[in-house]
């Protein structure tokens, strides 16, 4: 590991299909948190240049959606054979962008891999409905048709996979695209974006120009492409505060948004609980992706019998993580994104501390420089939910709680604003059944002896309250890319009204 990360990084993209021209001489500066040095100084978008990406994504929208969607499914399929192609360098690139262990980095192009087969079958299977109608010789049918520009803006902990989510249903479902990746992770946008090129040239003519935009800039980019008008639907992914902003402002000009934000996950430690199982999985969960990702295990929340028999060893596996620069192999926690992740952790357990927390670990770990910042993992043991449990922070910290009844757990993991993951680990069913009942978790994903982290593309993926109510990825996310149609169709020669209404005229 000889090269820097932004010698690294340039090579990368070039073997990517992105152009060496496009990393000078602009004023978006692009850090490696692997050391802080400078990968890239890119241009941004203007807003003159934006509007035209709209533009020209509204102009891709009304000749894709006449394309027909299995056919639109072939274009997706060759998105993944890139992919595919392109996973090591593409995957290493996540890793030097945004700082995530080999394995997570090549995960997360995985990741994308899978929602384009899953997205190639579905798009046979946009089905409707047909229903009866109290009328003779009616029926009624209900159907799905393309709604327009899809915006998505996406957030550094996921540079691509999220933007995958969203753009494989999107194509499929007739859709353009117009993507504004997070100014702290453009490069890993500019790489996929030059890879979809690809796929559209191998796909031919009735892939339209603009089928997919790139937006590369700050905020006020992002905003343009939430109050824009021609975009029907805008996922936006990143904290709460910034959720709350897009929806309003969609909602103001009766669009339509799709909201992944904050989660403040816990999972439940039951008396009947295989710790050793329990151990590894709150391991990973608590501190993979320097506890970056929104389904990060932010709670533990342990039965009091079982507790010294867990905590004790869940200590000592923190007291041995191996942090380090996330090129090594025998790494599992890399960087923190940026110094303003640091000091945001620095603060949440200043403010444990005061309130009573027993804190072990973190603190900042001397790797590669002052240009960086790796934190050592937290665990914070503490009696009650506090202020600071009960926010998120986006650092590995594990807050642990005390529980004597499967009610009071229950209470306590809900006991927050927000409301994406949660998970039990029980080999009761009573306690199982009783977690995933109504009267259980109140989140969007309710695992069973396995952590809130680590979702599948398979399942709906989303929360509930202060997560933002959004799905993306499988089940059937798709509906939110399209428009619903309700038909009543009258094949016969009189006409009956509903509800027994009669209005006779002479005709």
């Amino acid at each position: 590991m000889t090269a820097t990360p932004a010698a690294e990084a340039r090579t990368l993209l070039a073997n990517l299909g992105v152009n060496p021209s496009a990393l000078d001489g602009g004023s978006l500066i692009v850090r490696s948190p692997i050391t802080g040095e400078v990968i890239a100084r890119l241009g941004e978008t203007a807003p003159g240049d934006a509007a035209e990406a709209i533009a020209a994504a509204q102009r891709a929208f009304l000749a894709w959606r006449m394309v027909p969607a299995p056919r639109r499914g072939e274009f997706v399929r060759l998105i993944g054979e890139e992919l595919r192609a392109a996973k090591d360098d593409l995957g290493r690139l996540v890793s030097i962008e945004v700082g995530k262990v080999l394995s997570e980095g090549l995960g997360e192009v995985q990741e994308m891999i899978d929602i384009c087969d899953f997205a190639v079958g579905l798009s046979r299977q946009l089905y409707g409905l047909c229903l009866p109608s109290e009328r003779g010789d009616h029926r009624i049918t209900e159907q799905w048709h393309p709604i327009g520009p899809v915006g998505v803006i996406s957030a550094f902990n996921f540079p691509v996979a999220v933007w995958s989510w969203n753009a494989a249903l999107a194509f499929i479902c007739g859709d353009s695209v117009v993507w504004k990746p997070s100014e702290k992770a453009p490069l890993t946008a500019m790489a996929v974006a030059a890879l979809v090129g690809r796929a559209m040239r191998a796909f031919g003519d009735d892939a339209p120009e603009g089928l997919l935009g790139l937006l590369i800039g700050g905020r006020a980019l992002g905003g343009q492409l939430v109050d824009d008008p021609r975009v029907p639907v805008v996922s936006a992914t990143g904290s709460t505060r910034m959720g709350r902003a897009v929806g309003e402002r969609v909602a103001r000009r009766f669009g339509r948004s799709i909201l992944e934000l904050g989660g403040n996950n816990a999972s439940i430690v039951t008396p009947s609980a295989d710790l050793d199982l329990t151990l590894r999985a709150v391991a990973f969960g608590a501190m993979g992706t320097a506890g970056q990702r929104c389904t990060t295990l932010r709670r533990l929340i342990v039965h009091a019998d079982v507790y010294d028999g867990l905590i004790p060893r869940l200590a000592k596996v923190y007291a041995g993580i191996r942090v380090g620069d996330p090129r090594l192999p025998d790494t599992l926690v890399g960087p923190l994104i940026d110094g303003d992740a640091f000091a945001a952790m620095e603060r949440a357990l200043a403010a444990a501390r005061a309130a009573g927390g027993r804190i072990h670990g973190g603190g900042r770990a001397d790797v590669n420089g002052d240009g960086s910042f790796y934190a050592r993992p937290a665990l914070v043991e503490i009696d009650e939910q506090v202020d600071c449990v009960r926010e998120e922070t986006f650092a590995p910290i594990l807050y642990v709680l005390k529980y004597r009844t499967l009610d009071e757990a229950i209470a306590l993991q809900n006991g927050v604003p927000q409301g994406l993951s949660s998970s039990i680990f029980a080999t009761d069913m009573r306690e199982v059944e009783q977690f995933l009942s109504a009267a259980g978790s109140d989140c969007g994903i309710a695992n069973v002896n396995m952590g809130t982290s680590g979702a599948e593309i398979g399942g709906a993926f989303g929360g509930e309250k202060e997560t933002g109510g959004g799905r993306e990825s499988g089940s059937d996310s798709w509906k939110a890319y399209m428009r619903r149609q309700t038909n009543a169709i009258n094949y016969g020669r009189t006409l009956p009204l509903a509800q027994g209404v009669t209005f006779d005229v002479d005709a």
